[in-house]
């Protein structure tokens, strides 16, 4: 009596780092050309502490959104957006093609009971090599952003921050982009890896879609639930008015490392000015971390059945 062994499944071979770079850098720049209004608002709730006087405070997203049009004109929406355009391609790219390396890295050692784990740690190492990549344009766009920013362009804010610092000066907030990058990619991936198991099977290419946005949109809304802390005081040491005058009349950074700028936002603030900004960075980052992983998928896909053809 004979038998006919079933065949084994050939396990499908990730794609080169190249193609995960420009899937990530194509992904990235498709949502910021969506997005990047609500970036502007949510840096400018961020900055305005409890000093500005009441009737100044913004009073939610839409309020913002009204006085910056009303005072400054539809375009100051788009300020200093050539730098996150420039940053969004390294950016993503490295998000989504260092967290493939990770995953393969992390998964070898812990084996593949571990896949939850596996996708949080590397979601997390992946965010610690973006923010050491475009900390450089995330200073610059904060300050353009900033309403007390007196350049037009950002050569001009480099050229100040390098005339004022030196050239180390461009890496200032480096821990805190580090500390806000690792945490929004844990929750986003992890998330993602925990919703995908959820979600029903997928039989097309539509429903493909609808579970990536799903997954990605819930992804990116807990992202910003873990990470909005150091985004706030990121956004504060990385802003031209970073200082505080001394009893003594000295002048120093109000805002130097992340932990300790938690805590004394939290003291002199409050909580709720931990999550300053939440509203708008949701309305970005709960989409758009939909959009990332849709263009993301679907261009990995589309590079999957070329090389296979």
């Amino acid at each position: 009596m004979s038998s006919t062994a079933a065949p084994i499944a050939k396990k499908e071979e990730p794609l080169p780092f190249v193609y995960q770079f420009v899937a990530g850098a194509i992904a990235g720049i498709s949502e910021l050309a969506v997005m990047y209004p609500l970036d502007v608002v949510k840096t400018r709730m961020q900055l305005q502490s409890n000093t500005v006087a009441a009737e100044e405070r913004y009073k939610g997203l839409v309020d913002c959104v009204s006085r910056i049009v009303k005072r400054e004109g539809f375009k100051q929406l788009y300020k200093g957006i050539s730098s996150p355009f420039l940053m969004e391609a390294p950016k993503r790219a490295t998000k989504f093609a260092f967290n493939e390396k990770f995953k393969d890295l992390y998964g070898g050692i812990m084996g593949p009971g571990a896949q939850q784990t596996v996708a949080i740690i590397s979601g997390a190492s992946a965010g610690a090599v973006e923010a050491s990549v475009i900390v450089p344009f995330e200073l610059v766009k904060v300050q353009m952003q900033d309403a007390a920013c007196k350049f037009d362009s950002p050569v001009a804010v480099l050229r100040d921050i390098i005339h004022r610092q030196g050239l180390l000066g461009i890496y200032q907030g480096l821990e805190a982009t580090v500390w806000r990058h690792a945490f929004w990619n844990a929750g986003y991936f992890g998330i993602i890896f925990q919703v995908r198991n959820t979600l029903p099977p997928v039989k097309s290419a539509n429903e493909k879609i609808r579970n990536d946005l799903i997954a990605g949109t819930i992804g990116g809304t807990m992202g910003c639930v873990f990470n909005t802390p150091f985004d706030v005081v990121k956004s504060r040491i990385q802003s031209t008015s970073n200082f505080e005058k001394l009893p003594d009349g000295s002048v120093v950074k109000k805002y130097n490392w992340a932990v300790p700028s938690v805590l004394k936002v939290y003291q002199e603030e409050g909580f709720r000015a931990l999550y300053k900004g939440f509203v708008p960075k949701i309305a970005r980052l709960g989409p758009g971390g939909g959009i990332l992983l849709i263009v993301f998928s679907t261009i990995t896909d589309f590079f999957k059945e070329m090389r296979a053809q």
